[in-house]
């Protein structure tokens, strides 16, 4: 078991210390108030996280739309050149 790089053996002496500095009547009290703090901390974190995610998202799917217009745009242009290379050569064809 390891927790924050912390092992059993660490964990346990400091419980002992908190046993002794605040004695057993407080110390289910000050449990409860560590719970309550790791609770709102992993709360904002998953929070934070999700709004970073909803941002990439929606990075993405504005430049989605862009890129798919210039992926048609560069096909069409392509397209364009295909067929004046056709005609060129078509012309070329018909001097000879």
């Amino acid at each position: 078991m390891n927790i924050f790089g912390v092992g059993l053996p660490e964990v346990t002496v400091i419980l002992i210390l908190a046993l002794l500095i605040f004695g057993p009547k407080k110390l289910p009290e000050l449990g409860k108030q560590l719970g309550k703090t790791l609770k709102s901390l992993k709360k904002a974190s998953n929070e934070f996280q999700n709004e970073i995610d909803q941002v990439m998202n929606e990075e993405d799917k504005e430049e989605s739309p862009k890129s798919i217009e210039s992926n048609q745009t560069n096909e069409v242009n392509q397209e364009k050149i295909d067929l004046e290379n056709k005609n060129f050569s078509n012309k070329e064809n018909s001097k000879n």
